[in-house]
């Protein structure tokens, strides 16, 4: 199984975004599979959300309600942590980006 597999299989998602997701799809008027990869997400996730807002087992949380200092502390370190990803990735771009122009690449094809 590759990395990105290996990472969206353990994504765990808050009850405010379930809840967020379900009223996006039926405000939206779009087909569910559409919403769902819009928001990044399996389309068996948002048919499952769905049901349970219909049962009544998925609320939003109440407004001004804080989240426990361990989540948001988990939370910054894994945007923090993406954050860094993001940068390396942007500089190796960088240089791609570099070498190309530098070779002709970007102007028509190889010298």
């Amino acid at each position: 199984m590759d990395e990105g597999m290996k990472r969206r299989c353990g994504r765990r998602f808050d009850a405010e975004f379930k809840a967020r997701a379900v009223e996006l799809f039926k405000g939206s008027g779009k087909p569910m599979s559409v919403v769902a990869r819009e928001l990044g997400i399996s389309v068996w996730s948002l048919a499952r959300w769905k049901q349970m807002s219909q049962g009544g087992r998925l609320k939003m949380p109440e407004p001004g309600g804080k989240a426990p200092a361990g989540e948001l502390e988990a939370e910054v370190r894994r945007l923090r942590q993406e954050n860094e990803y993001l940068k390396r990735q942007r500089e190796i771009l960088k240089k791609a980006i570099a070498i190309c122009s530098k070779e002709g690449w970007l102007n028509g094809g190889m010298s």
